[in-house]
């Protein structure tokens, strides 16, 4: 079996108060849908969230190397690690590993002294941004992202954002459905949203 097993789409937006992580639930093999109920973002510390699009077993196993390097920093230093800081060495693992890539694309999101969102190719290039998207529904997610952010969203706008954005995709992109999974990183820490709390703001 030469073909990957992929999960898609996923969307990073910066609210006043928080950033918002979503993605859609959907891994592909091929043309094939695989599964409906796959989880493309991922709580690396208490401020610190990982959304990927991509080869889901690349993703799993980024996931588990930074969680574990997330631990040993706060052991070492006594505090949590920056955003800025993770996204970093996310761009150096995923640089160091370029000639065996991770196949993917990563959002790494969190809040330190402000909400963080950075964007990261499976060569370890990394974007700050203030919105992005990454995955097969990426330029359906864009065109509702460029239409509707801006600088003064509160985390419940952003999450209306960001659902939206993920709809977009799963109503265009044969690769992106089975629902949504949707995460906030503010001051308060890492919180997922149920479905229930999604239908109810949206």
């Amino acid at each position: 079996m030469t073909e990957r097993l992929k999960g898609t789409t996923t969307v990073g937006v910066v609210c006043m108060d928080g950033v918002v992580l979503a993605a859609d639930r959907r891994a592909s093999l091929g043309n094939m849908v695989l599964s409906e109920g796959v989880t493309k973002i991922f709580q690396i510390d208490d401020h610190l969230a990982l959304a990927g699009a991509g080869s889901v077993g690349d993703i799993l196993s980024l996931v588990r190397l930074l969680r574990a390097e997330a631990k040993l920093y706060r052991a070492r230093v006594g505090r949590e690690m920056s955003v800025k800081a993770l996204a970093t060495l996310t761009s150096n693992i995923l640089h160091g590993s370029r000639y065996f890539p991770y196949f993917g694309w990563f959002l790494i999101a969190g809040y330190d002294e402000r909400p963080r969102l950075y964007s990261i190719d499976m060569a370890g290039g990394v974007t700050e941004d203030k919105f992005t998207s990454a995955g097969s529904g990426m330029e359906f997610a864009f065109s509702i992202l460029e239409d509707n952010y801006r600088d003064d969203l509160s985390l419940e706008d952003g999450i209306r954002l960001a659902l939206k954005a993920i709809r977009a995709s799963t109503r265009r992109d044969v690769f992106t459905g089975g629902g949504v999974t949707l995460v906030t990183v503010s001051e308060d820490g890492y919180r997922e949203w149920s479905e229930e709390e999604l239908e109810a703001l949206f």
